[in-house]
């Protein structure tokens, strides 16, 4: 049996602003998804698809489980990412090989923007 990665899930109470936000950040259309949720992307894509699950409470606490998005510029990344409506958190980490800074989207959830060098 061959396992593969295909998606990833992300509850959000508003589930096309959300959608919205990750799409103009990934570059990454909606493909056809259920009523009332959205998905970036089809099977079959290179890529694993974003899927956006409608729920009715927001998130609560910190998320153990997040994307890293790999930007050429970080601080043009971080300006793209306030100007979509998520918002830097303050946290930044910076290492031989790169910089990592932690991000929110609209709904809170974190993720990373990473900066190789």
């Amino acid at each position: 049996m061959a396992n593969h990665w295909v998606g990833v899930t992300i509850d959000c109470v508003d589930v096309e602003r959300v959608a919205g936000f990750w799409s103009v950040l990934l570059d990454r259309e909606p493909g056809p998804s259920r009523p009332g949720w959205v998905y970036l992307g089809q099977r079959g894509d290179t890529q694993p698809r974003l899927v956006f699950q409608p729920v009715s409470e927001p998130k609560r606490g910190k998320v153990r489980l997040h994307l890293d998005v790999a930007v050429d510029d970080i601080d043009q990344g971080i300006a793209q990412v306030v100007a979509l409506g998520g918002r830097f958190t303050g946290e930044r980490h910076d290492y031989d090989e790169g910089v990592v800074v932690v991000m929110a989207d609209p709904e809170e959830h974190e993720f990373c923007l990473v900066q190789h060098y």
